[in-house]
């Protein structure tokens, strides 16, 4: 079973429990409905990144779903959380990419986000053989990475909110694959 669609979402949630925080989360991720089962963070050859909404439309309630998660969560008034899933598609679409996920306090949609895309890269590159300075700033090695012409995109879905008095607060990001056996086949 190697998924050939996928898409990107995020959520946030806040409520009095625990557990109910990370459910409202699911909810504005719109994937609630789903048993979700946690993979590593490869990105399947050829795999197509849809959008959210046709990808929700592919799911149905109470299937297993394969995703990846990041989940950051906080019972602390005013402090920043965020979830965030990095992406890096090969060149060659052949060949498989990266997805990766980081949770994180105190840091920005921007710098978790960027932090993200940065390890998704890395990744690739390393498996490619892109010889990189890991020290230099990330915009830096992005152009690096993109100029050695085997990874062609990068990008992130990130989700941060502040802790809220007396409350949970919840935040995913999630990349979720689509069984095969629910993309609708062409007709001919």
């Amino acid at each position: 079973m190697v998924p050939t669609q996928m898409f990107l979402t995020r959520g946030v949630g806040v409520h009095k429990e625990k557990l109910a925080s990370f459910e409202e989360a699911l909810r504005s991720a719109g994937v609630a409905y789903c048993n979700l089962v946690t993979v590593s963070s490869i990105l399947p050859p050829n795999c197509k990144i849809i959008p959210r909404a046709r990808g929700e439309k592919l799911l149905n309630p109470g299937e297993i779903t394969f995703c990846v998660m990041a989940r950051s969560e906080t019972n602390e008034r005013n402090r920043l959380v965020s979830a965030s899933i990095g992406l890096a598609v090969p060149t060659d679409r052949r060949t498989y990419g990266y997805l990766s996920e980081h949770h994180a306090h105190g840091e920005t949609d921007e710098e978790t986000g960027e932090y993200t895309e940065d390890l998704a890269a890395q990744m690739l590159a390393t498996t490619l053989g892109v010889e990189f300075d890991p020290n230099i700033a990330w915009k830096e090695r992005e152009q690096v990475f993109k100029m050695a012409g085997k990874i062609v995109r990068t990008q992130n879905i990130t989700q941060s909110a502040i802790g809220k008095p007396n409350r949970w607060t919840t935040v995913v990001a999630f990349a979720v694959f689509i069984p095969e056996e629910n993309i609708p086949k062409r007709r001919r």
